[in-house]
């Protein structure tokens, strides 16, 4: 199985701790940071862009559902809520959980839970294809095939080799769904890491990429250096 990359989210170390031990027993899951509350979180789901997320829901600062709140449903990974309260199943399930933990963690139950991501996973993986429609019914366009997205309007125009595809469809839906191959190098573009050529800064500290077809992209300020990290680590 793809290696699966999760992240951990609650603000008592002895919880995070419990997270990690449990999935010492799950070789195909990598745990890929900690966090303390849903302000770190939202920092790292941007920089490593996890595919599973344990989510405590009550936290100082920004809590698990304000996280999601903030992020939006669609951008968020799959999620599994970790908790000691009941009353929040609810709220956690109208946001698509995964599943919904209920301190002390046993490890059965966690059994249980792991068992359902690796179904998940396996189901979303084989099926991460991207509907586009055509004149004569609907492209179904694999994700190695597109080379970069651009926001147009409400819409997003992918680009898959020489050819462009009109969708409608938000860039952070679509991100959600492209997996680490692909990373938000701006508000309005989304790009394919492999096909970087080159990185360059200007003397004003802006950042661009050029792709191996001699396109050239902006980053923005703020992504420029979780861009870097990212094409580093290839």
């Amino acid at each position: 199985m793809t290696p699966i990359r999760a992240l951990i989210v609650d603000d008592e170390p002895l919880a995070r701790r419990g997270i990690r031990q449990l999935l010492e027993a799950y070789p195909a899951v990598t745990v890929v940071g900690e966090c303390r509350d849903g302000r770190e979180a939202a920092r790292a789901l941007a920089a490593e862009r996890p595919d599973l997320l344990f989510l405590d829901v009550e936290m100082p600062g920004l809590d698990g559902l304000a996280l999601i709140r903030v992020r939006g449903t669609e951008a968020m990974p799959l999620i599994v809520f970790v908790t000691a309260h009941q009353q929040y199943a609810v709220p956690a399930f109208e946001a698509q959980a995964l599943d919904y933990l209920v301190k002390p963690l046993s490890a059965a139950r966690f059994r249980a839970t792991m068992q359902r991501l690796f179904e998940r996973m396996r189901s979303r993986r084989t099926a991460e294809r991207i509907a586009v429609p055509t004149a004569d019914g609907t492209l179904l366009l694999d994700a190695g095939e597109i080379t970069r997205i651009e926001a147009e309007g409400d819409h997003a125009l992918i680009h898959a080799g020489r050819v462009r595809h009109r969708v409608r469809h938000s860039l952070a839906a679509l991100e959600a769904r492209l997996g680490r191959e692909f990373a938000r190098v701006h508000r309005s573009a989304i790009v394919r890491l492999d096909l970087v050529r080159e990185v360059r800064t200007d003397g004003a500290g802006e950042t661009t990429l050029v792709l191996r077809d001699g396109t050239v992209l902006r980053v923005s300020r703020r992504r420029a250096g979780t861009v870097r990290t990212r094409l580093a680590g290839r």
